[in-house]
């Protein structure tokens, strides 16, 4: 490959803008199969298949076809986009080969819309789902091909890193950062110029740039989704941020169960050193830089930077105490800065766009946009970017399309398993750090899982603190031993085994937790327990005094039984139960035997619409079920042969 210059950067750029837009005289038009770990998942392989075999059949060599990543509206996925020349865009969404077959006929060839399959036509405005979301990071998500470095230069890859090694010193870099006011994206919400400018004042050399991926948030995948669609932009930040620590080596920490991301990223990383952007004399500078990847084993507790530098040392993954940071002393004892993917994917666009030009979006102390990842009950999950300070209700209603079945909107879990649960009276709180604080949750790396009438809180929290729990690295006793105990009581509660005063026990212990774990992981556990118990205080009651889950979902504290007055003895209860708890004829009002059901929940999910015999009770009414009787016919029931209701329990 030629050592890139900046005046060969532009010449790429030119010839790559006209290959990667079909405004180019030589093509009709462009196919683009997105091809990320959600899609391939749902099955964009068949899909880009499909259109490669339609393309190669009849010899279409004037449509370009590209494969990109997550085009960000995962519930939609696999999903591709057909731009024909002089019309707009069209993303087509829920893709199979034979769909395929007809987008190509109808839409490729015919230049007419299959509306059946399209998400929405023209500009993504059209959308509602991206209606509200505004694309800094994601600017080129579902647009190039992460897999070629053409196409990134095309969409001004590399300029920030060419204006920086030709005109601005290290000092300067900082400054810009700084009155970006661009804070960490991985969660804490440290101020990155300020993170830069401690590392460059140590004089002890060498010092180490560190990109920190290591997402192990539940329902969280803001960081992958980035490597896998535009691995190029983080490493075009690290490069800016070694160039202005002065650090001359990196590291790309990434978790071994993204394999998609680690191949993408280690074809990012070959291309820059085939071009020069990497190794010696960058861009004809004096700067020197070499990037390798370190695949991290999957414990959460490595997301933590000081665990996160001792797993790249070849040491247990533990945390130390700071300070010292890790800007002052980090990796083998040196001046490292370690940043999330996301913060580093602002640094290009930041020095291209300007500072000012950045702090003009968010709010006076959360400065740019977020990254969220959208999941649970919502109709619309996805990757999505919106501005700091957007309202909740606009993400969850207006870019998220509401809860489900039109059930009521019950709470949002925000920051990962350390995060607090914001109840529905907190809607149109804005998005930013301080807000979050404000209401005991925090923005974490931009996990968003949204919860419906039927989410029980308690249950809730005992999975996070599980989760959180079983990855504590065990080295401070406050977050090995409080975890352990707190996850104790809230089984026992969800069980129905409550007792007077485990909820003040639980506040108590949650308070000693933060304020004496050595790291972030154990003073943010019991984030999850303190939130759920100051907005959601009445169902912690409701389980302890009343034996009661009001959401129906803790399996030991309900019953599923057989209304007799609507049963109509059709069997397909019967055979679908998974422990033949069922019992019944054909046209017999079945039964359900109460020490062999384990709960599941199949035969509420079986049963007809229009029939609806099945229920889910709990508390009283759950206990006062009656033993397993005997079934009699429906039309002895009916007619009322029968003197008395016949036992469900």
């Amino acid at each position: 490959m030629t050592r890139l210059t900046p005046a060969l950067l532009q010449e790429i750029r030119a010839t790559a803008t006209d290959e990667l837009y079909p405004k180019n005289e030589k093509f009709k038009g462009k196919i683009a199969v997105h091809m990320g770990t959600c899609g391939v998942a749902a099955g964009a392989k068949a899909v880009e298949s499909a259109f490669s075999n339609e393309l190669q059949q009849r010899g279409n060599n004037d449509i370009m076809f590209v494969t990109t990543g997550c085009a960000g509206f995962c519930s939609e996925e696999p999903m591709a986009t057909v731009e024909m020349r002089d019309f707009p865009p069209v993303l087509y969404g829920e893709l199979n080969p034979k769909k395929v077959e007809r987008i190509f006929s109808e839409h490729v060839l015919g230049g007419k819309i299959v509306k059946a399959y399209a998400v929405g036509s023209g500009s993504t405005d059209d959308i509602p789902f991206f209606k509200k979301q505004r694309f800094v990071v994601l600017k080129n998500k579902g647009i190039i091909d992460p897999q070629r470095i053409e196409d990134y230069i095309a969409r001004d890859g590399y300029s920030a890193l060419s204006k920086v090694l030709a005109s601005m010193t290290p000092e300067e870099v900082i400054d810009e950062i700084t009155e970006s006011g661009l804070r960490g994206r991985g969660g804490a919400g440290f101020p990155s110029g300020t993170k830069w400018h401690i590392c460059r004042a140590e004089r002890k050399t060498p010092r180490y740039v560190i990109a920190n991926c290591d997402e192990g948030d539940p329902g969280a995948y803001m960081d992958r989704s980035l490597l896998e669609s535009d691995p190029h932009s983080v490493l075009e930040g690290m490069i800016i941020a070694a160039y202005a620590i002065g650090a001359a080596k990196g590291y790309v920490y990434v978790r071994s169960e993204y394999p998609l991301a680690v191949r993408r990223m280690s074809g990012a990383i070959a291309q820059a050193q085939d071009h020069g952007l990497l190794g010696q004399r960058i861009l004809g500078s004096g700067f020197d830089l070499t990037i390798e990847i370190r695949e991290g084993s999957g414990a959460f507790v490595c997301g933590e930077e000081t665990s996160l530098i001792r797993s790249i040392e070849g040491e247990n993954p533990e945390p130390r105490q700071r300070p010292p940071y890790p800007a002052q002393v980090g990796l083998w004892g040196c001046p490292t800065v370690i940043n999330n993917v996301e913060t580093l994917a602002n640094i290009p666009v930041i020095i291209n766009r300007s500072a000012r030009w950045y702090a003009g979006i968010g709010t006076p102390t959360s400065k740019g946009t977020k990254i969220f990842s959208l999941v649970g009950k919502v109709n619309n999950t996805g990757l999505i970017e919106v501005p700091m300070g957007i309202i909740l209700r606009e993400i969850i209603y207006d870019i998220g399309g509401g809860v489900p079945q039109d059930r009521k909107f019950k709470a949002v879990q925000t920051g990962g398993p350390s995060g607090g649960c914001i109840p529905g009276d907190q809607l149109d709180r804005p998005i930013d750090y301080e807000s979050l604080k404000e209401v005991g949750s925090m923005m974490g790396s931009g996990g968003m899982i949204v919860m419906d009438e039927d989410t029980c809180m308690v249950d809730v929290a005992r999975f996070f603190v599980e989760f959180t729990s079983d990855e504590s690295c065990g080295k401070c006793t406050t977050c090995r031993d409080g975890g352990a105990a707190l996850l104790e009581v809230l089984t026992r509660i969800s069980r129905g085994e409550g007792r007077e005063g485990d909820i003040e026990f639980l506040e108590e212990l949650s308070l000693a937790i933060k304020d004496a774990s050595m790291c972030g992981l154990g003073a943010s556990m019991p984030n999850p327990v303190l939130s759920t118990i100051r907005y959601f205080r009445d169902e912690y009651v409701a389980h302890i005094e009343e034996k009661r889950c009001p959401a129906l979902a803790c399996r030991d504290l309900i019953k599923y039984y057989i209304e007799p007055e609507k049963c109509v003895g059709c069997l397909v209860c019967l055979k679908e139960c998974p422990t033949e708890a069922i019992r019944g004829e054909h046209k017999h009002i079945h039964l359900i035997d109460q020490t062999v059901c384990n709960k599941c929940g199949t035969c509420l999910e079986v049963c007809p619409p229009k029939v609806d015999a099945v229920k889910k009770v709990t508390g009283e009414e759950a206990r006062n079920l009656r033993t397993l009787g005997k079934p009699i016919s429906v039309k002895a029931f009916r007619s009322g042969e029968s003197h008395h209701r016949p036992a469900t329990g």
